[in-house]
């Protein structure tokens, strides 16, 4: 039986996120930092991005929406590489072990086209480690939508059913589903290796 091939997403997968340290300067309290990004509804502001809108874009749409609320904004992108500086752990291990067995891999990542030249930076080997990364705001889509799955699976004429997708997002996970691949929804490296122990995939 074919290896499969594995479909890692990136944040809090392989790379952990902690937004509110681009704004330690106007914050130095993180929990005062946190309430304001839920102010600004930052999830939904950051989503868009992720989605493919410029962060100048971004930045002018929340200065409409919330006027001097989103100063701080303007801090996010010098400030976003150290909201990206802790790896998780554990995850890179498995992912190497993987790839070291024979596995294709591959990721899929909801990422902002304007900041994903500082995961490359901060993390090289995704690069090395990944045949391709299916990056939502250089495509314009979003996960879970179907179409970004079969970005990845038609530029690199593989097939649905023949891959592995693993994301810490369960609407993530039931997507990836719905256009026929395996998937687990990861909580941390131990469980993610227990459940490719389950489908009888080595580590070595």
């Amino acid at each position: 039986m074919p290896l499969p091939h594995i479909v890692f997403d990136l944040g809090w997968v392989l790379i952990g996120w902690q937004p509110e340290v681009a704004f330690a300067d106007h914050f130095p309290d993180p929990q005062a930092a946190r309430d304001w990004l839920e102010q600004i509804d930052f999830h939904d502001w950051n989503r868009t991005q992720d989605g493919g809108r410029s962060l100048a874009d971004g930045l002018a749409a929340a200065h409409a929406r919330f006027g001097d609320l989103a100063t701080p904004l303007a801090a996010y992108p010098a400030g976003f590489a150290a909201t990206i500086a802790e790896p998780m752990p554990g995850t890179w291990q498995i992912a190497e072990a993987l790839k070291s067995a024979g596995h294709r891999m591959f990721a899929i990542t909801n990422w902002s086209a304007d900041n994903w030249p500082a995961a490359t930076r901060l993390y090289p080997r995704l690069t090395t480690l990944f045949e391709d990364i299916v990056v939502s705001g250089q495509e314009k889509l979003l996960k879970p939508d179907p179409a970004i799955y079969l970005t990845l699976t038609d530029r690199n004429g593989i097939a649905p059913t023949d891959c592995l997708f693993i994301d810490d997002s369960a609407t993530n996970v039931d997507g990836a589903r719905a256009v026929g691949m395996d998937a687990i929804h990861f909580t941390g490296a131990t469980a993610l290796a227990e459940a490719l122990h389950q489908r009888g995939i080595a580590l070595g």
